[in-house]
């Protein structure tokens, strides 16, 4: 059994032009900016035009990975794409993503794990490459969630943006790359954060219509105490795993969702603030592609190096985690 080294080559990342800040939001429902900025930590956030669609953006951030890693879309041998906001029920948008690139060699699949999806995407791509099945994958987090959000409900519609990353991984040297990683879920608490219609349980009807069943529900409370909870648990497994301990950390990138819960987070895992990346406060959350775009934008703030460990970490729908630590492999840019 081959056991390669895996690493990231190319990281890139598509935000759309429209902002839609927190004053913007006061018009729509009772919120202010005060409260949204105490509460959650986001002053504002990106949001496609009516005619985009996930593809559209997700194929925008694989098409500046491709260019960042110096590698053309042939050579890619696998597609993943992490979406809870697909283009179509079917068929997948990876295989839309795949047609636009014009990656005519690459196998193409999504996988649905909310905010979690993009490391369990690099998991899935990394074991790929170390079983020496494939050697360049390519992972996307993309997602359109102005288009299921209900923007009547103030408990959400404050916190959901649009946005797309996205990373090539390939064999790296050794000792450098994907160290560990560390997925979970717990199914039994799904309902926290659903998305209730649309699918074969409650079809599209006019009463789901209505009744607006096809937007995102949140438990912000459980998910708030599930998620300081599990990013520490994960956080801590992953390193272990790797045989690390926290002072071996230099940069930890986090979902991007509130910044109580990545103040909890970074306070538990003893994390000055300059150990810790914050974009939400531009781009709120954007479920899947929160923590690529937030690594392509590390990168170009030069704030990772050759030799770093880096630790990613997530939580979302599902109810999921995800954890994945690096020793990053690239230069710097």
């Amino acid at each position: 059994m081959n056991n390669y080294s895996v690493g990231i080559s190319g990281v890139g990342s598509y935000v759309p032009e429209k902002v839609i800040t927190n004053f913007d939001l006061s018009k729509l429902v009772d919120t202010s900016d005060e409260w949204i900025i105490e509460r959650t930590g986001i002053k504002e956030r990106r949001v496609v035009e009516k005619h985009i669609a996930t593809s559209d953006i997700a194929t925008l951030a694989a098409k500046n990975a491709l260019k960042d890693g110096n590698i053309a879309p042939e050579e890619i041998d696998l597609i993943i794409v992490a979406t809870v906001t697909p283009d179509n029920a079917f068929p997948s948008t990876a295989c839309i993503v795949q047609k636009n690139l014009g990656a005519t060699k690459a196998a193409a699949f999504d996988i649905n794990v909310g905010c979690s999806g993009f490391i369990y995407g690099l998991a899935t791509g990394a074991n790929f490459i170390k079983t020496g099945v494939y050697k360049k994958v390519l992972v996307i987090g993309g997602e359109v969630l102005s288009k299921i959000i209900n923007w009547e409900d103030r408990n959400t519609c404050v916190l959901f943006g649009d946005g797309a990353g996205a990373c090539i991984l390939e064999r790296c040297e050794d000792g450098f790359g994907i160290l560990s990683f560390e997925l979970g879920a717990d199914g039994a608490n799904g309902q926290a954060l659903i998305q209730p219609a649309g699918g074969s349980r409650l079809p599209a009807s006019y009463e789901t219509v209505k009744n607006n069943l096809h937007t995102i529900k949140m438990d912000g409370k459980e998910v708030f105490k599930f998620a300081v909870r599990v990013m520490e648990k994960a956080s801590i497994n992953a390193l272990i795993k790797a045989n690390l301990s926290m002072e071996d950390l230099d940069f930890l990138i986090p979902h991007q969702a509130n910044i109580r819960i990545i103040d909890a987070a970074a306070k538990r895992l003893k994390l000055g603030k300059d150990k810790v990346y914050v974009n939400l406060n531009k781009y709120g959350n954007m479920s899947s592609a929160s923590i690529p775009v937030s690594l392509d934008e590390a990168l170009e703030e030069k704030r990772i190096n050759k030799g770093d460990i880096v630790l990613l970490v997530a939580f979302g729908a599902g109810l999921t985690w995800g954890s994945v630590v690096m020793k990053w492999n690239k230069e710097g840019r």
